[in-house]
């Protein structure tokens, strides 16, 4: 790897006399200088962690990243805005899975090695809604749900925001890692992107359509409009003769967004953002076997498909999102009210299947053996409806100045189950007869499995900010909530900075915090099949309270809390160099997991219950762990001319260990602890995401051209297996792994501009593994930057 990195570092000194930066993400210290024509002043807007009018990245007491996202808009490498972040924050996750039942359809993201549902999304400042689908497969996120980025085109968004603390208190449930706020553009101006990629194998080829045009309302009031149309083709690293699919979802995006303001008198303004999204996704299930395997007549018919066969997962995925809002003034106060509306709806279709049940009756019956081969399998809908009600006035006179605000907050969320056709879950020929239940694949979610369950919120708060003197600011927070199905929680937080010097600010926080149990834990039920060492086995997922549940001895779930803390510095000796450190520590108590997998040999008084179902395991959503995660973030940024020309260094680099402390065990599973969570579960949970990740990056401008060079770094992993080290079969260790991405931008005019490079150049792949023992039955898991090599793109971007 040494060598690949000095063969980088030559070939970048080579071109970049000639060549010019696309800027990286910079940091809050360090906000990147704007492109021509872009409205973006990073030490004057709102930002998210305050609450004041005016607030200021650059003396904040709590570490935010702004991450402009222009350049990923015009000249990026990734299409989507997961991948763009993966490859911009280093305390930031996101990889792509495969075979992974519904969570390779739709892309998640975590900060700080925590999971996709302990982070906070907001758009504008509000809350944005989750997606229906709760993760039960793949290295990362299990048993979570998460904020769906993709739903949002990159050339919508502004600036993302990432505040790498606690904010529970500030902005409620989920905001335990963090929070990150996506702002939207509605500047004038209209432009257009065109881009193409494939990786270098000659698969995974990609489509992009994308347009903006930000128009002026009346004479102060505007709207910016996004429509875009991306194609994800499939890709296949599945070695030569198996007959599995391992790579990217194929996916086309079709999104639209508005976003804009309307002045109505004086300092008042209605404001709004639309956006909805439909997507249509398709992922290959594990193979099944032909004439002369074991998979017939239990998986499949010798009459329908002798030689085996590969369903495929498709989902369907509506998204929809809106905010409404007034702010105004009253006297000396700025009073906001909004409301905002989220909906996300997954319906699974299974084709290139059957039911094997059918098919065996009908061979039973003197038929053929002939089952449909394409079935409606139901799915799922999560909305969420958040009214706010916001004051806040700075006292210029009280203190050195203060800022006071407090608001309340009405949320109502809804989650159902929809079943799907009858021939996509029974059994025809009985349990036991030969042929298993369900449209394989994917088998449907079945009547008894049909929910349609709520539950509000009510919320209020009281935030302070003060400037205690012109070198100590100390901002303070209260949060109270109270849920109709778990009850109260208070939450509080503490953070200050000190300016020790005019080049060197100390701060810190200290805040507590909590995660509501999403609908999606509580009430998710499902049958499905796994593939444990290439044997296929039906598992039942048991909702919180039913029988299954309840005969374990599985006790009502409950809010996570945690207890956070960050102590860090920002150092600016001069306008063009910023560096940052940040230490942190998050204590969760009672976090909800995935248990393991129960059954008749590993806890017996289950063995009846899933015998009467057909299925072989049981799993369970449960507060079951207490974990501490603890870390370290570093940025430094230089920016200089040389030879004529701008250049930038940027070095990013985050440091994240989770473990487990503690196991809660319900007492009817004293003693069943390894059972309740794992090795295999715990891995997940402690090494789902490289503890190390570190981004290198060298941008060069001179004239027309650009360059943009980022060097990646991913650390080591270690994940465990389906038999485990009690049996003697090793965990998975995934060795350290360093990527690259290049890319080459020249400015045709001063409006248009087109960019060629790769990610991944040196087609860098995970550690392999035996493949019967990983999560996706492939030679390795999708970690770290995931499992498809090397890429190649082309983008045009012009301005019109």
């Amino acid at each position: 790897m040494d060598i690949r990195k000095a063969a980088l570092l030559g070939l970048f000194g080579v071109v970049s006399s000639t060549v010019a930066p696309a800027l990286l993400a910079q940091t809050a210290p360090a906000p990147a200088t704007p492109a021509k024509d872009e409205a973006t002043t990073v030490d004057t807007v709102t930002v998210v962690g305050s609450r004041r009018a005016r607030a200021s990245v650059t003396d904040s007491p709590v570490p935010i990243d702004v991450i402009p996202m222009t350049k990923a808009a015009e000249q990026g490498g990734n299409f989507d805005l997961a991948q763009s972040l993966q490859y911009s924050s280093p305390s930031f996750n996101s990889t792509r899975q495969t075979g992974a039942d519904g969570a390779d359809l739709i892309d998640s993201a975590a900060l700080r090695g925590l999971g996709s549902d302990q982070t906070l999304v907001l758009v504008n400042g509000k809350r944005r809604h989750t997606v229906a689908l709760v993760n039960l497969f793949g290295a990362r996120n299990r048993g979570n749900t998460g904020t769906d980025m993709n739903a949002i085109p990159l050339l919508a968004i502004d600036q993302v925001q990432v505040l790498r603390d606690g904010a529970a208190a500030q902005y409620g449930s989920d905001a335990i890692a963090g929070v990150i706020n996506i702002t939207m553009k509605s500047r004038q101006g209209c432009e257009g992107v065109l881009g193409y990629g494939q990786y270098s194998e000659g698969d995974g080829k990609n489509y992009l359509g994308s347009a903006y045009c930000g128009l002026k309302l009346g004479d102060r009031g505007s709207l910016g409009i996004t429509g875009e149309y991306l194609d994800r083709g499939r890709s296949n690293r599945a070695e030569p003769g198996n007959p599995r699919i391992i790579g990217d979802t194929a996916t086309k995006n079709g999104t639209i967004y508005l976003n804009g303001t309307v002045p109505t008198s004086g300092d008042a303004q209605f404001y709004f953002t639309l956006g909805g999204q439909k997507r249509d996704a398709s992922s290959g299930a594990f193979a099944r076997g032909g004439v002369g395997s074991g998979d017939i007549p239990s998986r499949n018919s010798a009459a329908m498909y002798p030689n085996g066969f590969v369903p495929f997962i498709n989902g369907d995925v509506d998204d929809r999102y809106v905010i409404a809002g007034y702010k105004s003034q009253w006297g000396d106060w700025t009073t906001d009210v909004s409301q905002t509306y989220g909906f996300n709806k997954l319906k699974y279709r299974i084709t290139n299947t059957l039911n094997a049940s059918i098919a065996n009756l009908d061979l039973t019956n003197g038929g053929r053996g002939i089952s449909a081969t394409a079935f409606d399998a139901g799915g799922f809908s999560f909305q969420q409806l958040t009214t706010n009600f916001d004051m806040s006035r700075y006292f210029p006179n009280l203190l050195g100045g203060t800022n006071v605000a407090f608001g309340a907050e009405y949320r109502r969320e809804t989650y159902k189950i929809f079943a799907g056709e009858r021939g996509s879950y029974i059994d025809a020929d009985g349990v036991g007869a030969g042929g298993n239940a369900g449209s394989q694949g994917f088998p449907g979610f079945q009547p008894v499995d049909a929910t349609n369950k709520s539950r509000d919120s009510y919320a209020a708060y009281v935030d302070v900010e003060a400037d205690l003197s012109k070198q100590l600011k100390l901002a303070a927070a209260l949060r109270a909530e109270n849920y109709s199905d778990f009850g109260s929680t208070l939450t509080g937080k503490l953070a200050a900075s000190y300016k020790a010097t005019d080049t060197l600010l100390l701060r810190g926080s200290a805040s507590t915090g909590f995660r509501a149990p999403s609908l999606q834990q509580v009430y998710f039920s499902s049958t499905f099949t796994d593939f444990i060492s290439g044997q296929a086995l039906d598992v039942v997922l048991a909702p919180n309270g039913s029988t299954i549940a309840n005969a374990a001895g599985i006790p009502k779930l409950k809010e996570e809390k945690s207890q956070s803390s960050t102590l860090g510095f920002t150092l600016t000796p001069s306008k063009a160099v910023a560096i940052t450190a940040d230490l942190y520590n998050i204590d969760i108590k009672d976090r909800i997991v995935l248990s393991g997998r129960f059954d008749a040999s590993n806890y017996p008084a289950l063995g009846t219950i899933l015998a009467n179902l057909g299925v072989g395991q049981a799993q369970f959503f449960v507060n079951s762990v207490k974990t501490n995660t603890r870390g370290i973030d570093l940025t430094a940024s230089h920016r200089t001319d040389l030879m004529g020309a701008k250049f930038g260094t940027f070095l990013a680099y985050n440091y994240s260990k989770t473990r487990v402390k503690k196991i809660n065990t319900p007492p009817s599973l004293v003693g069943f602890e390894d059972v309740l969570l794992s090795e295999r579960e715990r891995l997940f949970l402690e090494q789902g995401a490289p503890q190390q990740k570190a981004i290198l990056g060298f941008d060069y401008t001179r004239g027309p051209w650009n360059s943009d060079l980022k060097i990646i770094y991913f650390g080591k992993q270690t994940l465990g297996t389906f038999s485990g080290t009690a049996n003697g079969v090793p965990n998975q260790q995934y060795a350290a792994k360093t990527s690259a991405d290049l890319a080459f931008t020249y400015a045709l005019t001063p409006n248009t501009k087109i960019t060629v490079g790769g990610t991944n150049i040196f087609n860098v792949k995970p550690t392999a593994q035996d493949a019967n023992e990983t999560d996706n039955g492939f030679k390795y898991e999708s970690v770290q930057f995931g499992l498809n090599g090397a890429a190649y793109f082309v983008r045009l971007w012009s301005k019109f």
